[in-house]
């Protein structure tokens, strides 16, 4: 039988079950959370019961639910997203890719233009998850000279800063392509160049996501210490904007590794109560924009880490639904990855070796990839491997795929 209750519906159902709780004690839960009295028990547990038959709650209650399952409300409860194009920068702004060109090359700027540059650079940065790494580095770089030699034109002030600004996204987005490709030394470099230029424009975003950037980079090579230094500097650069959010996740991921859980919950705590404050993102699609639904991937990568391989698990499925179309396209191929390693790593905790290979391989398998961030990952499936299963050759043979993996990317082989 097939199971056409709504997503937000299964999943509170398999949340709750994650946690072995009842539906008295999942309203239990709620009632801890709310800011208000709620109707008595047994009213709220048939109230339960009608959500997780599929029918929605309103929103006073959304939030709430949210909050007793650790995550953020347009996470379990998503609006519509819209994604960015060509045609879109035509709608905006009326201009074509060659007649933007053509007009950068004149001795002075107008509005349109930066319009269109500024939709341009979005649309890049859009496509960040899912265009090939090759394709999209050399775009990205394209415009970013482009962009760059804005500033021997006649600028205003606004002007000026806002070339700084956009200079300084497309760097953001050259050295995490950089970085995905085991460039390490070339990402470093574009990083800093991003932080002065949004140090000269007095631009707060920009420069906290270079500081994001140098925690991501410090997270995939070991030095956790670097994370939550990084973290915390890019939360005191731009508090009040979306990065803060995704710092606090790396700052997370960094505790979970140095085994401090109570630490991982107290960021995880503090970048869900941020995220929940802010309005929902326009663009979802924006590399450069912590959508609600990657909040459950900063989750569940803490969760496998602390060994709690149900709830890692069920925000693994989650992942994986989020990130994938209903004819089977893969929007997030990289979150995708991350999440099969993770359904690898439960499954090898759990003695089933071949569901566990299954998922590993799967993950090593997508086009886009971020080789540095999917070995740190796939470290840890190797290393339950190694432990359990050192004799099987099944087994071995993914060491040895993972390892190949490594020596691709001097700098990134796994220990």
């Amino acid at each position: 039988m097939t199971d056409d209750r709504p997503a937000w519906a299964r999943r509170i159902a398999a949340e709750r079950q994650a946690r072995y709780w009842s539906q008295r004690d999942a309203v239990r839960a709620l009632r801890a959370h709310a800011p208000t009295e709620l109707p008595a028990e047994d009213s709220m547990i048939r109230q339960w019961k009608r959500w997780e038959s599929g029918q929605a709650p309103n929103d006073f209650y959304q939030p709430i639910i949210a909050a007793v399952f650790g995550t953020v409300t347009h996470a379990l409860f998503p609006a519509p997203s819209r994604r960015d194009g060509e045609k879109e920068i035509l709608a905006a702004s009326g201009m074509e890719t060659l007649e933007i060109v053509s007009r950068l090359n004149r001795s002075d700027v107008d509005g349109a233009t930066l319009d269109a540059l500024r939709i341009t650079t979005d649309r890049l940065c859009s496509e960040y998850p899912f265009m090939p790494s090759g394709q999209l580095i050399i775009e990205g770089r394209q415009w970013l000279r482009r962009v760059v030699e804005l500033h021997t034109k006649s600028l205003t002030l606004a002007q000026h800063r806002e070339v700084l600004a956009l200079s300084g996204w497309l760097a953001l987005l050259v050295g995490c392509v950089e970085y995905d490709m085991g460039d390490r030394h070339a990402a470093e470099s574009t990083r800093r160049a991003a932080l002065s230029l949004a140090t000269e424009a007095g631009h707060s975003e920009v420069a906290g996501w270079a500081h994001e950037m140098r925690a991501w980079f410090a997270l995939t090579t070991g030095d956790y210490r670097g994370v939550i230094s990084a973290a915390q500097a890019g939360a005191e650069t731009a508090p009040n904007h979306s990065v803060a959010v995704q710092l606090a996740g790396q700052e997370a991921k960094a505790w979970a590794r140095l085994g401090d859980r109570r630490q991982v919950e107290v960021a995880l705590d503090k970048g869900r109560r941020l995220l929940e404050g802010m309005p929902h993102p326009e663009n979802l699609d924006n590399h450069f924009v912590v959508d609600p639904a990657k909040f459950d991937f900063y989750s569940m990568d803490c969760y496998r880490l602390v060994g709690e391989d149900r709830l890692a698990r069920t925000l693994a499925e989650e992942v994986l639904r989020a990130g994938t179309d209903f004819d089977g396209t893969e929007r997030s191929p990289m979150r995708n990855a991350e999440a099969r390693v993770t359904l690898g790593v439960a499954a090898a905790r759990e003695g089933d070796l071949d569901q566990a290979l299954i998922h590993g391989e799967r993950a090593l398998q997508g086009d886009r990839q971020s080789v540095p961030s999917l070995i740190m990952t796939s470290r840890e499936l190797a290393a339950v491997m190694r432990q359990r299963y050192s004799t099987e050759p099944t087994a071995q043979d993914y060491l040895n795929h993972l390892q190949d993996l490594g020596r691709e990317k001097p700098g990134f082989l796994p220990s």
